[in-house]
C-alpha cells in the first residue's frame, strides 16, 4: 500500500519515489517546507565514529595498515615490519621472534617495543 501523498513512478526497472505537495490552482505551495534535523551529523563524524566505521565507508578512504618499527628486547636493533604481517618476523642479528601472525595484525613478542612509521 502506497503512503497517501507519495506516488510510485517506475522507469527502466527502478521504482523511484516522489513526494507530492499540496499545490493551490497557480503551482504555490500550500504548506511550508519543515526541515527534521537528523540524530547524527553525518559531514561531522567524532573520532572515535570514523574510527569504528569500515575502511571504505569512511568520508575519506584509507587504510588500516601501516609500517612499524619494531625494536628488539635483546640487542636493541630496530626492524621494519608491516602491520598485518603474514609470516614470522625475527630479528636480524639475535634471531628471536619479533611478531608473529594472527587472523589480521600481526601480534608482538611480549618485551618488543614500536611505532608507527612517519612517511
Amino acid at each position: 500500500m502506497i503512503p497517501r501523498g507519495t506516488t510510485t513512478v517506475a522507469s527502466a526497472g527502478e521504482h523511484m519515489k516522489y513526494l507530492l505537495m499540496p499545490m493551490s490552482s497557480d503551482g504555490v505551495s500550500t504548506e511550508s517546507l519543515h526541515y527534521i534535523k537528523m540524530p547524527v551529523d553525518l559531514l561531522h563524524p567524532t573520532a572515535e565514529q570514523e574510527a569504528r566505521t569500515h575502511k571504505l565507508k569512511r568520508l575519506v578512504q584509507g587504510p588500516d595498515s601501516f609500517f612499524m618499527d619494531i625494536k628488539c628486547p635483546g640487542c636493541f636493533q630496530i626492524t621494519t615490519v608491516f602491520s598485518h604481517a603474514q609470516s614470522v618476523v625475527l630479528c636480524g642479528s639475535c634471531n628471536v621472534m619479533l611478531c608473529q601472525p594472527t587472523g589480521g595484525r600481526a601480534r608482538l613478542t611480549e618485551g618488543c617495543s614500536y611505532r608507527k612509521k612517519v612517511d
